[in-house]
């Protein structure tokens, strides 16, 4: 009977050995699951294009190329959802017919993206410009993403009584169908999408003409929506806010935490390439970098509590070994195709035409907000601008002190050979003139010596929290200890003039200053920002400060001379070295010369040499602070020493009573 019982109990565990494996990849392949492939900040970048990484000259991107890698994965798994979380355009000649053919948000379409929503270059050509980019993909009846956009305002605008470029804009959104969230079905999982805009974003807007709603309370609303109207097992939200490294300005992951609903944030705006999501809770933040360069891939699968775990992660590079898409490559032709006689031909210029032949390593964009240093890239361009305006007829005085080219608004950089004006206007392709015509223009405005010792502290100081407000500079000069109080990190100001002197700034003198139209209203913006701590007040000519920046344009023979063009100008100025008929980039730009000087000092003695006046008031202001806590901590005590004497004679009655 034993035997029987023991052969009994080893039958029924072979049995359970053999079944249970079996139950569990049942379980598994019956758990739901989805695919996502995204796309973020691809910035007209239609085409393949050459940049500097790790050192090396490299072809990468293409959306005919990404079509591919998308079609490999549809060929898999045909349920895959397919996103883009904003800033779509703005970044190669192919922006230029941004308003006339919609080309960028037309290709998303025919990559097969479902949904995107808008960052903020999409407002780079101001309300007309979205409104007619909206309209145009609408009427060209190709297949479009649905777009998705839960915070903004509308409520807000309404109830002050719409501006003419709200309106156009409403309108606009009215006819493309916008809309704060939609529900997809993919692989049998529900899932709902949230498109939402940060607050970075919106500071990044010049002149933004809408209001939006805070982006973490905007897409809490949204949710709490969804949750009472929809029947959902995922929720998915496309921000264009980003990540940054403190975690505590970091919107995308101030999102997840506020709102641990979200299953997964496809995180824009900032360009970040993670090579792992970042998680908090069980929400995933994604980012595959700029340009096309990556194709992000994800895969997650649905827990037993109905939450979502990431089941595989990749960021696929979009290098020159995938075979192109030809109907996707085939429409790219179309729209580029347009670029030379509808926009180049103003300049007598051809996208493939050769400025000049370049030797030097430039910096990458990378290194203009990672390294707080002189760079050459960035004062390649700023030395552009100066002779672009001094070698121009401008109708006026056309010597300029300084050139300023901030971090921020330099696009790409110049990679080794030959550099073509599709190069050079994918280096600075931001924004539109009052003219109508793409490209910012080169600003005229006038500071005072002082305000030009603030704009170098603006660098030293507020630029490591900000690295788009990182500056280069031609004319002006400036050392600086990092190490030294905020705001009192700059040792000495000085400009250099083209012969080469070195000029004491006078506090009280004004300079004329050139840079972009973007630019100067950013440093027009300083003042506001800064709560009026830090006064920099652009003026004319004259002194009167400058209201509206497109007074201040420069215009050669009456039309705005475009900061992409000025760098254009200085190329095709260089002298030709290797007498091959093309101009050659200087070996100079291969070191420093000096611009911005870091004195990388703790030596007490350098430490607090030479203060400025925010020296003085940031002590000051912490002294104050000291002797509030002081007198404080005084009065506290002296209050309980009088309630302990109270206390003790209270207790002496007490005493003597009984």
């Amino acid at each position: 009977m034993k035997k029987k019982i023991i052969a009994f109990g080893l039958g029924l565990f072979m049995l359970l050995a053999v079944a249970i494996p079996q139950m569990n990849i049942w379980a598994d392949e019956t758990a739901k699951s989805v695919d996502i492939m995204f796309l973020h900040d691809t910035h007209s970048h239609l085409n393949a294009f050459d940049t500097i990484e790790d050192g090396k000259t490299v072809t990468l991107g293409g959306f005919s190329r990404i079509k591919t890698l998308m079609n490999e994965q549809m060929a898999e798994n045909p349920d895959t959802l397919l996103l883009d979380a904003g800033d779509f355009s703005m970044g190669t000649l192919i922006q230029v017919m941004y308003e006339e053919e919609a080309s960028e948000l037309r290709m998303l379409g025919q990559l097969g993206i479902e949904a995107t929503t808008l960052g903020n270059h999409e407002f780079d050509y101001k309300a007309q410009g979205i409104s007619n980019m909206m309209n145009t993909a609408v009427a060209s009846g190709d297949t479009l993403p649905e777009m998705l956009l839960c915070n903004m305002d509308w409520e807000a605008m309404k109830e002050a009584g719409l501006t003419e470029d709200q309106q156009l804009i409403l309108s606009a959104f009215e006819n493309y169908g916008v809309r704060d969230y939609m529900v997809i079905e993919k692989s049998g999982v529900k899932i709902a999408i949230i498109g939402v805009f940060g607050k970075d974003a919106e500071a990044c807007v010049a002149q933004c003409p809408v209001i939006f709603e805070d982006p973490v309370e905007a897409v809490k609303e949204t949710v709490a929506e969804i949750e009472a109207n929809e029947d959902v097992d995922m929720m998915v939200c496309i921000s264009h806010s980003g990540t940054s490294d403190n975690e505590e300005n970091s919107e995308d992951e101030i999102l997840a935490k506020a709102v641990p609903e979200l299953d997964l944030i496809i995180s824009g705006h900032t360009h970040t390439k993670l090579d792992e999501p970042i998680v908090h809770g069980t929400t995933y933040i994604a980012s595959c970098a700029e340009y096309g360069k990556y194709l992000g891939d994800i895969s997650m699968v649905q827990n037993a509590d109905g939450s979502w775990s990431m089941e595989s992660y990749e960021l696929i590079p979009v290098t020159t070994d995938i075979v192109q898409d030809e109907e996707t490559q085939k429409s790219v032709d179309y729209f580029m195709s347009m670029v030379d006689t509808k926009y180049l031909s103003r300049f007598d210029l051809t996208k493939d035409q050769v400025l000049c032949t370049n030797e030097v390593a430039f910096a990458t964009v990378k290194d203009l907000s990672s390294l707080h240093t002189e760079l050459n890239l960035g004062s390649f361009i700023a030395d552009a601008y100066t002779y672009a305006v001094e070698n121009s007829n401008t109708g006026d005085d056309n010597s300029v002190m300084v050139a300023v080219a901030p971090a921020g608004t330099i696009r790409d950089t110049y990679s080794l050979g030959n550099i073509t004006v599709e190069n050079v206007f994918n280096s600075f392709s931001l924004g539109i003139g009052e003219d109508g015509v793409p490209g910012y223009p080169l600003i005229s405005v006038y500071l005072t010596g002082e305000e030009l010792k603030l704009v170098a502290e603006i660098d030293a100081s507020v630029s490591p929290l900000m690295s788009s407000a990182r500056l280069y500079t031609d004319g002006l000069y400036w050392h600086y200890n990092p190490n030294r109080m905020i705001l009192n990190k700059v040792t000495e100001t000085y400009i250099i003039d083209s012969a080469g002197n070195r000029i004491e700034l006078e506090d009280d003198k004004l300079y004329r200053v050139v840079t972009d139209f973007y630019s100067s209203q950013m440093l027009g913006g300083v003042t506001d920002m800064s709560f009026g701590l830090l006064s920099l007040v652009p003026k004319f000519a004259d002194g009167t400060p400058i209201e509206r920046y497109e007074d201040a344009a420069i215009k050669v023979d009456g039309k705005e001379l475009k900061a992409w063009y000025a760098i254009a100008q200085y190329m095709m100025s260089l002298e030709d070295t290797d007498a091959d008929g093309v101009p050659n980039i200087p070996a100079s730009y291969a070191k420093a010369d000096g611009r911005k000087v870091v004195e990388n000092s703790k030596d007490l003695k350098d430490l607090l040499s030479n203060p400025n006046k925010f020296f003085f008031m940031i002590v000051g202001i912490v002294v104050v602070l000291l002797v509030v806590i002081v007198v404080a901590v005084w009065g506290v005590r002296k209050i309980s020493r009088k309630f302990g004497v109270i206390t003790k004679i209270k207790n002496l009655l007490k005493s003597n009573k009984k």
